[in-house]
């Protein structure tokens, strides 16, 4: 299992090569706010564990390894968004939450989590068991509770 901070750079140079075509050390440093210098070390690292190509001064790629790493940690914290805004945490701070909680899921646990956002995608519009779980979030009380006074 690869480390958070290996996890995070690989993120990293794979969104900036999305947005950008390529990516260069400053980039990576700029964009995981660190000092170039740790970033050429990790890159190097990454170039020897066979994760990336690094042509000095020029660029730094993902190779086929790195971008399998990098898309399944995007994936992760795309669900974990998903399903931390579905239970009515804010964006912005599901999106701060996914970025810790994607290093230390097991599989199993993201697959399920999949499978739930998944299974809430395709519910009908505003399924009844949502919206009670938005009133009970709301109010503190199950909407389905009879009271008996």
């Amino acid at each position: 299992m690869l480390s958070r901070r290996t996890e995070d750079y690989l993120e990293a140079i794979y969104q900036l090569s999305m947005e950008k075509g390529y990516t260069r050390i400053k980039d990576i440093a700029s964009k995981l706010n660190v000092k170039p210098a740790s970033v050429s070390e990790m890159v190097a690292k990454l170039a020897k564990e066979g994760y990336v190509v690094y042509e000095k001064r020029l660029f730094v790629a993902l190779t086929e390894k790195g971008k399998t790493v990098a898309e399944s940690v995007k994936e992760r914290r795309e669900i974990l968004v998903k399903f931390l805004v579905t239970l009515g945490v804010p964006k912005h701070i599901a999106e701060e939450d996914a970025c810790i909680i994607e290093h230390v899921l097991h599989p199993e646990t993201v697959t399920q989590l999949k499978k739930f956002v998944k299974f809430v995608e395709e519910s009908p519009i505003d399924p009844k068991w949502l919206n009670h779980f938005r009133e009970f979030c709301r109010s503190g009380v199950h909407p389905c509770k009879v009271s008996l006074r």
